[in-house]
């Protein structure tokens, strides 16, 4: 009987003996991110890192009225180029003089319009945000996400504007509104839609109103890698 507890007792010990001296593996912690990085990461912030430059074509159509402007933005060095109605101008985001100030304006308009889900995380520290879930988007009346930011009264080239992001569980954007100074009623609600991958980055190339007479589209979209 001895000899059979002792066995035991030295079997147990083996045992242990290999549980303890087995390496214990690295506990990997998932890094939550914020509803602000999720729709970022959804449209392809990740990619972003790569981009040497973009080109595009920004249009819009009211009624019969067509205008467009093109843009070459060497991401690398922040160098713009801006052409419209047949004159162009080429100056560094870095130097805005008096002549550059109003391409600029146009230029972050524009570029506002086609990657304002990054600009959740270029923008961070200038707007206050409120996320809520189940509610009802403008245009299509399905029920959404909302994410609202609201800038500061000072710095940039319209202060004070807000914007209500409308997104469903895939943090994809399907719909938003713009409101001038934080005003209560919307001065433009539009979709997004018509998505293209372009050198990974997620890009909506059409928004529209509900109505169909007026909407803000991309063309000529490329992207080059650093």
């Amino acid at each position: 009987m001895k000899q059979i507890i002792l066995a035991s007792a030295i079997i147990c010990l083996i045992f242990t003996a290999c549980k303890t001296d087995k390496k214990a593996e690295p506990i990997q912690e998932e890094v939550q991110q914020t509803i602000l990085e999720k729709v970022a990461y959804a449209h392809g912030y990740e990619n972003w890192k790569d981009i040497a430059s973009l080109k595009f074509t920004f249009n819009v159509d009211r009624d019969t009225m067509h205008f467009e402007r093109d843009w070459l933005w060497n991401v690398s060095t922040n160098e713009v180029t801006g052409t419209s109605l047949g004159e162009s101008l080429t100056y560094l985001r870095s130097e805005i003089d008096s002549v550059a100030a109003r391409t600029d304006a146009a230029f972050i308009n524009d570029k506002y319009w086609m990657l304002a889900p990054y600009n959740l995380i270029w923008d961070k520290e200038s707007f206050t945000y409120q996320h809520d879930t189940l509610v009802e988007a403008p245009i299509s009346k399905q029920s959404m996400h909302k994410l609202t930011i609201a800038y500061g009264s000072e710095g940039g080239y319209t202060p004070g504007d807000a914007y209500d992001f409308y997104f469903g569980d895939d943090y994809t954007v399907r719909e938003w509104v713009f409101r001038k100074s934080n005003q209560a009623e919307p001065s433009v609600v539009t979709t997004w839609e018509d998505y293209k991958d372009v050198q990974g980055l997620k890009i909506a190339t059409m928004h529209k109103n509900a109505e169909g007479t007026f909407s803000i589209s991309f063309t000529g979209l490329e992207a080059l890698k650093r």
